[in-house]
């Protein structure tokens, strides 16, 4: 009787193979979701140029599938007022879509972010103004740029030229490549000739001439696309303006349309977010031993002048 026993428990053994091994003392047996490598919040308007609204609605539904494959979050809103009230100190990075602060209080509370060490990308029309004067830190200081100056139209393809192959940014883009379609803008300062300004990526003169209105086309010159200033964590993108049906709303091109800038984008962000680094004065995530998010501010705020690769 007891071998008839011993071999049918053997049997059993066998057939639900060998028990797990418990959890070491003090380890929760799941492991504890981990927080987002870093979080981004994007501002936009929404109410202005169907191209540009357009491309804030894809911008909100291409960023969060992207953000869920690269392990940060992603937030969109139209309170710019966050910008005043320190809102937007727990992200890493603050994207501007279609617009830029307008009241005091959102562009002194927005100045305040970058001098911490907050990281910016903007895009197209986040860049525009006419009156450079109405915000000089912003228009001629930061991006540099100034005033509008001119566009091409319709929007177009354009191939672009990566002048700078070193920067964290573009370190996957190749020499020359092909953006997705946008209007293109000019402007009244010319960024070669300010030192805190590095210019990523410029139209090359393959493109030329660039727009398909001969009176809204560019023949010859230097038109800088992507940049950054040094002195800060930051980088303009002047792409952001899908081509339109304008008589029905209809879309006619994707910004997210090139693999290439993309990856611009995807890289642009990491560093923007201080990947491998902690960046000072900007609170970041982290995770505690119990795998809860907290947030806490690393170091003491730099000095305006200092130079970021």
């Amino acid at each position: 009787m007891r071998r008839l026993v011993a071999r049918l428990l053997t049997g059993l053994a066998l057939v639900l193979g060998p028990a797990a091994a418990p959890a070491p003392a003090g380890l929760d047996a799941s492991a504890a979701p981990q927080a987002p490598a870093f979080k981004v919040i994007a501002f936009y308007n929404g109410t202005w140029d169907a191209a540009h609204i357009d491309f804030v609605k894809e911008a909100n539904e291409w960023f969060p599938r992207t953000a869920a494959q690269h392990d940060f979050t992603y937030t969109a809103t139209a309170d710019w007022e966050l910008l005043a009230n320190g809102g937007v100190n727990d992200y890493q990075v603050v994207l501007f879509l279609d617009d830029a602060p307008h009241s005091a209080a959102q562009r002194a509370g927005f100045e305040r972010y970058m001098q911490a060490g907050g990281g910016w990308m903007g895009f197209h029309v986040s860049a525009f103004t006419t009156d450079a004067g109405s915000w000089p830190w912003y228009y001629n200081s930061f991006l540099g740029s100034g005033n509008f100056r001119s566009n091409t139209w319709e929007p177009t393809t354009a191939v672009l030229r990566t002048e700078d192959r070193t920067h964290p940014s573009t370190t996957g883009l190749p020499a020359t490549f092909t953006s997705s379609v946008s209007e293109w803008y000019s402007w009244s300062n010319d960024l070669r000739t300010n030192p805190a300004i590095k210019v990523l990526a410029s139209v090359d003169p393959t493109s030329f001439p660039l727009g398909t209105d001969q009176n809204q086309s560019w023949y010859s010159g230097h038109y800088p696309i992507l940049w950054t200033n040094t002195r800060y964590r930051m980088l303009y993108a002047n792409f952001g303006h899908n081509a339109m049906d304008y008589a029905t709303h209809t879309r006619l091109s994707s910004t997210f349309a090139s693999p290439v800038q993309n990856r611009f984008l995807i890289d642009g962000l990491k560093w923007l977010a201080g990947a491998g680094r902690q960046e000072v004065g900007v609170r970041r995530p982290r995770t505690t031993s119990a795998g809860a998010e907290t947030s806490g501010t690393a170091g003491a705020g730099r000095p305006d002048h200092a130079r970021l690769s």
